[in-house]
């Protein structure tokens, strides 16, 4: 910190009093609570009822040394996490509670720890922190979307794996399909591809499929090894589905 920008309520580290009263702008009253708290800082609610944030910013300090948030030391000198350190003892740096409270609570801007000549710098930051996590949401409900889309085709592949079990049984006890059973199974087949690729009224695809030679790579991939579900085999049932399905409409 040069001499320009000099802050008189900085320091070079902190108790977590300390730092809980600058947090709420109470520096005037410094002397008066430290004197009162140096000893029971569970009990700040109960002694300084006018100033609620007081016992609820030491809480917070307190809270992030607990769960490894925070980095902290015993008059300044830090130690590994984990350590045990007398409460009336322990510190925290003000580089590390700086970098606490911006990731943690990067709306707060207490003075002590935030000059004046770096507001811009901290605002931009703020402001592309929250455009990245709006980015982010969005990225996650699109995934659940597409996990949702990706069940509901892998379920209409399996119903299509068992159409094709039908047929092989059917094939088994009765001989040859009849032209009438074929052609409702071709139908059946074309709709369900159709379906698959389809739009909704608003434009938004039905599936995460974009052509029916995707459907093909995908149902080869899950049952490549299915007798009667080769690519050829495939492309031909499914083109023969599609002009059976058009056929009609």
């Amino acid at each position: 910190m040069s001499s320009n920008n000099f802050n008189p309520q900085a320091k070079t580290f902190y108790r977590p009093i300390d730092a809980a009263l600058r947090w709420c702008n109470l520096i005037r009253y410094e002397p008066q609570i430290v004197q009162a708290a140096w000893s029971c800082p569970e009990k700040l609610r109960t002694l300084f009822p006018q100033w609620p944030c007081l016992q609820a910013n030491t809480d917070r300090i307190y809270d992030a040394v607990r769960n490894g948030e925070l980095p902290y030391g015993s008059f300044g000198i830090s130690v590994p996490l984990g350590t045990p350190v007398e409460l009336t003892l322990l510190t925290v740096r003000h580089s590390d509670l700086r970098h606490w409270m911006k990731i943690y609570y990067p709306d707060q801007r207490p003075d002590f720890l935030f000059e004046s000549n770096d507001d811009t710098q901290d605002k931009i930051s703020l402001g592309v922190y929250f455009a990245l996590q709006a980015e982010r949401d969005a990225l996650l409900r699109e995934r659940d979307t597409l996990q949702h889309q990706l069940r509901d085709i892998i379920a209409n592949l399996q119903e299509l794996g068992l159409e094709q079990e039908s047929l092989k049984a059917l094939v088994k006890t009765q001989g040859q399909l009849s032209k009438r059973s074929e052609h409702t199974y071709l139908q059946t087949i074309g709709a369900l591809v159709n379906t698959v690729l389809d739009v909704s009224p608003s434009g938004k695809p039905l599936s995460v499929f974009k052509s029916q030679s995707a459907i093909v790579d995908a149902i080869i991939a899950r049952y490549g090894e299915t007798s009667g579900l080769s690519k050829r085999t495939l492309d031909e049932k499914f083109a023969a589905a599609n002009r059976s399905l058009k056929k009609t409409t």
